[in-house]
C-alpha cells in the first residue's frame, strides 16, 4: 500500500511519501528505546509540562492542523477543528490528573506494609486510523507519555501530513529524541514490528481483520494489546422519548464525521407506537443535506475518507438490497467528483443480510420496527460487536435499566455514543478489548508493581 494524501473531494493524488526502510525503522526503535531508559526516571511534573505544551500548540494551529484533516479524510472543517480542541482537551486532562491516577496505593497487610506502584514498561506501538487522526493518537500517546513509556505511531498511510504533523508538534515541544516517533511504514510491516523484544505493548483502533492480525502477533510474542475494532451501535428509540430532540440526535449519531465513526448510530431501532413519526423526521432530515466541499462551512455532509471506502460501502448497500433489504432513501454514489455517498436509509433487514451484521462505515442507516422494549434489547444484542448504544426516553430509570441489559462496552442515555477525555472508552464481543481515556485509560501499559516492608521477624 502506498502512503500517500488523495483529496477525497476530488480523489487527485495530493503528495507521496516513501515508505521507511527497514534499516531506518530500526534505528528509530532504537532511539525511543534509548529515550524510554531517560525518560522512566522524569518526574510526573516533567512529563505534564510536556503534555500541556503540545496541547498549547494544538490550540495555536488549530485552523492549520484542522485544514490537514479535512484535506486527507474529508471531515467537515468545523468538526475538524473540534477534533482538534478534543485532543488537545485529552492532553490536558492527562497532564493535570495523571499523577492522581498512577499515585501508590497502599494495601492492608496482616504484616508488614505494602504497596502498589505504577510503573512504566517501556517502548509502544499504536497502530491508528484516518477518521479521527488526531484523537486517535491523542487518547493513546497522552496518557502513556505521562506513565512514562515512549511512543512508536504507526498511522493509516492515507493520512501521511496529519502523522508527520503530530510528530514536529512534539519536536516543536521540545520532547526528547524518540518520545514519540512517526513510522511511514505499511500495516504488514507495523504487524512484523509485534516481535521487537524493544516493543512492550500495543495499541490498535481500526478493523476486525487488523486488530486480529495484531492480536496474534502480539499473543505470540507475550505482548499487551489493546483493541478498540468495529462498531454496529443500536439507538434505542421507545415510545415516551422527545421526538424532536431525538431526531436532532439521531442525525449527529448516524452522520457525524460524514458516517464514518466506530460509535456512530448505526442501526436505530423503534418501538411501534412512535416508528412512524421517527423516520418520517429522520428521512426528511437526512434528505436535506447538502453534499459538497468539507472547506465549505455551508456543506452538512462531506466525502467518504477515500474513493475505496465509498466503493465498499455502496457494494454493502447493493448486497443488501439484493438479499431483500430496501431502500427508504438514497441507496446509490452521488453524483458528483470524489468519494460521495448519498445519505441513505435501509429497511426490511433480517438475519443472514449483509446490513443486518456488518458495520457500514459510511452515512448509511438501519432502520427496524420492534414491539416493545424487550425486542429491542433482543435486536440490539444480535450483533457480533459491542461497542456503544444509545436509549432515548424520558423515563431515566427505565433507560438505566434497559442499559444494565444491552451487551457494549457503553451505553448513552438520551445522547448518541460519544467521547470525552473523563469517560472510558471500548467495547467488548468483536468491538475489542481494553479500555481508552479517563482513569482507566492510563493503567493498561502499566507494570504495577508490590512492593512490601516486613520485619525480620514477620512469619514466613
Amino acid at each position: 500500500m502506498s502512503i500517500q494524501t488523495v483529496n477525497p473531494s476530488t480523489n487527485k493524488r495530493v503528495k507521496s511519501f516513501e515508505e521507511m526502510t527497514a534499516k531506518t525503522v530500526d534505528a528509530k526503535v532504537a532511539q525511543a528505546q534509548l529515550a524510554f531508559v531517560d525518560w522512566k526516571k522524569t518526574s510526573y511534573q516533567q512529563r505534564a509540562l510536556l503534555l500541556h505544551k503540545v496541547a498549547t500548540l494544538m490550540r495555536v494551529k488549530k485552523f492549520e492542523l484542522a485544514k490537514t484533516i479535512t484535506l486527507e479524510m474529508g471531515k467537515l472543517i468545523a468538526q475538524a477543528e473540534g477534533e482538534i480542541d478534543l485532543s488537545a482537551d485529552i492532553f490536558d486532562y492527562y497532564a493535570d490528573h495523571g499523577e492522581t491516577f498512577l499515585a501508590d496505593k497502599a494495601l492492608d497487610t496482616e504484616y508488614g506494609s505494602a504497596i502498589v506502584r505504577n510503573s512504566p514498561i517501556g517502548v509502544l506501538l499504536g497502530v491508528m486510523p484516518w477518521n479521527f487522526p488526531y484523537y486517535q493518537v491523542a487518547r493513546f500517546a497522552a496518557p502513556n507519555i505521562m506513565v512514562g513509556n515512549t511512543i512508536l505511531l504507526k498511522h493509516a498511510s492515507i493520512v501521511p501530513q496529519c502523522a508527520a504533523a503530530i510528530e514536529a508538534l512534539f519536536e516543536e515541544a521540545e520532547a526528547p529524541e524518540g518520545l514519540y516517533t512517526n513510522l511511514f511504514v505499511t500495516g504488514k510491516h507495523a504487524s512484523a514490528l509485534v516481535s521487537d523484544k524493544r516493543i512492550k505493548g500495543v495499541s490498535l483502533t481500526g478493523s476486525e481483520e487488523a486488530g486480529a492480525s495484531i492480536a496474534v502477533e502480539a499473543g505470540k510474542h507475550l505482548k499487551k494489546v489493546v483493541l478498540e475494532l468495529g462498531g454496529n451501535d443500536v439507538f434505542i428509540i421507545l415510545e415516551d422519548a422527545d421526538m424532536e430532540k431525538t431526531v436532532e440526535w439521531a442525525v449527529v449519531g448516524r452522520m457525524n464525521n460524514n458516517g464514518q465513526c466506530c460509535v456512530a448510530s448505526k442501526r436505530f431501532i423503534a418501538v411501534e407506537a412512535i416508528a412512524d413519526e421517527f423516520i418520517k423526521k429522520f428521512k426528511d432530515k437526512l434528505s436535506k443535506m447538502k453534499l459538497g466541499d468539507p472547506m465549505d462551512p455551508a456543506t452538512t455532509l462531506g466525502p467518504l475518507s477515500s474513493e475505496e471506502a465509498a466503493v465498499h460501502l455502496a457494494n454493502q448497500v447493493k448486497r443488501s438490497v439484493d438479499e431483500g433489504a430496501k431502500v427508504l432513501l438514497g441507496g446509490k454514489r452521488a453524483d458528483r467528483e470524489g468519494a460521495f455517498m448519498e445519505p441513505t436509509i435501509l429497511t426490511d433487514l433480517k438475519p443472514g443480510n449483509t446490513a443486518y451484521h456488518e458495520e457500514l462505515f459510511g452515512p448509511v442507516a438501519s432502520f427496524y420496527v420492534v414491539k416493545d422494549e424487550q425486542a429491542a434489547i433482543a435486536l440490539a444484542n444480535d450483533s457480533d460487536f459491542g461497542l456503544g448504544a444509545s436509549i432515548f426516553t424520558q423515563d431515566i430509570e427505565r433507560g438505566r435499566k434497559i442499559a444494565d441489559q444491552i451487551d457494549t462496552g457503553m451505553v448513552f442515555i438520551n445522547h448518541p455514543t460519544w467521547t470525552q477525555a473523563d469517560l472510558p472508552f471500548g467495547g467488548t464481543k468483536r468491538s475489542g478489548f481494553g479500555r481508552e481515556l479517563s482513569a482507566l485509560g492510563i493503567q493498561e501499559f502499566v507494570n504495577k508493581k508490590l512492593i512490601r516492608v516486613s520485619a525480620l521477624d514477620d512469619p514466613f
